[in-house]
């Protein structure tokens, strides 16, 4: 009777597999809906709790277009910054 249990988990990893690639198709979309859109791109940056005045738009919507749409670090799709973003700290805490 062990297959009773194999559907549910076989059903729960195939919806988490896909919710996650239907969740990263969802984002890309979005973003370059975004890139072309500066109103969309205003709203996000004030849910994100920043007042953009008109030159500072400008430059993320060149950003983002110069990115692809992509976001940078550990977004889907993102590149990496290079060398070591986080360089460890060599002073010992007491």
């Amino acid at each position: 009777m062990w297959w009773n249990y194999v559907i549910p988990i076989v059903t729960l990893i195939v919806g988490l597999v896909g919710g996650f690639f239907i969740g990263v198709y969802y984002l890309r979309r979005q973003l370059t809906t975004m890139q072309n859109d500066p109103q969309m791109l205003q709203k996000m940056a004030k849910q994100m709790g920043y007042n953009l005045n008109g030159k500072q738009m400008q430059q993320a919507q060149q950003m983002m277009k110069k990115n692809g749409g992509n976001m940078p670090g550990g977004m889907p799709g993102g590149k990496a910054p290079k060398g070591n973003a986080f360089p460890p700290n060599n002073k010992r805490r007491k």
